[in-house]
């Protein structure tokens, strides 16, 4: 069933934050495209904008393993973590470890990244502002077919701009398992004035588990400590999102 969420804004105040309220596809494998088809020479002679995400992942990838083939990796690669989420880790190893890659091929995208965090990310204009739920749900399209479930933070400003953008944990959410300083610590390096918590459910189901509730709970109450409030918890699925019951106060 498709989630509804009225169009409620976010609003700040005193420092205070408030929520008012596959199909299988066959991959064609390089060696077997038509010369002119292959990435590479498709960049070659039509330029980066002619390419889809997964070719130019394969690009930057160069070559796959014996276990599979470079376009076969990209497009795993992408179905899993999400265009956003891939481009906002930071550690090879732990990016090496949960896609199953080489680590000198998890450097390579870690590298790629950082290089486009460094030339775009100072750039203010191409920040979003986040107020209401529905805005959040938009901003975060990428996590709707996701595979796995994911955590993301959304750092926030005073404007409610977003200053920082990255995923916290991959797996199923646990209060035992998933530590408030793995979520803070960014919000701190970034001084954010609030954060926003969006994870996914790829079963379709919008509706917030038990453990849903506890991590939203214990993440509330560490802010508070720290005086950086969690404005919304928001699960998102393939059609539609719903906001973690909690007291945003």
């Amino acid at each position: 069933m498709k989630a509804t969420h009225a169009r409620v804004h976010y609003r700040m105040k005193s420092g205070t934050l408030t929520l008012d309220n596959p199909e299988r596809r066959y991959i064609l494998k390089v060696r077997d495209m038509p010369l002119d088809e292959k990435p590479r020479e498709r960049l070659l002679a039509h330029g980066p904008s002619a390419l889809s995400i997964q070719e130019l992942l394969a690009v930057i990838l160069s070559t796959g393993t014996k276990k599979e083939e470079v376009m076969a990796m990209a497009t795993r690669i992408m179905k899993e973590y999400g265009e956003k989420s891939l481009m906002s880790q930071k550690s090879a190893k732990e990016l090496a470890s949960n896609l199953d890659i080489p680590l000198g091929k998890a450097l390579q995208i870690i590298a790629t990244a950082e290089l486009g965090r460094r030339f775009f990310s100072k750039n203010e204009h191409a920040s979003p502002t986040l107020r209401t739920a529905r805005e959040v749900f938009g901003y975060t399209q990428d996590m709707r077919t996701l595979s796995k479930e994911h955590l993301r933070g959304i750092y926030l400003n005073s404007h409610y701009k977003v200053i920082h953008d990255e995923v916290v944990s991959i797996g199923t959410l646990d209060s035992n398992i998933i530590h408030p300083r793995d979520i803070f610590r960014p919000a701190l390096e970034y001084s954010a004035a609030a954060l926003i918590l969006v994870h996914n459910h790829p079963s379709g189901i919008a509706t917030p588990s038990d453990a849903d509730v506890s991590v939203t709970e214990q993440i509330i109450k560490a802010g508070a400590l720290l005086g950086i409030d969690l404005i919304d918890h928001i699960i998102v699925t393939k059609d539609g999102f719903k906001s973690v019951p909690a007291h945003y106060k």
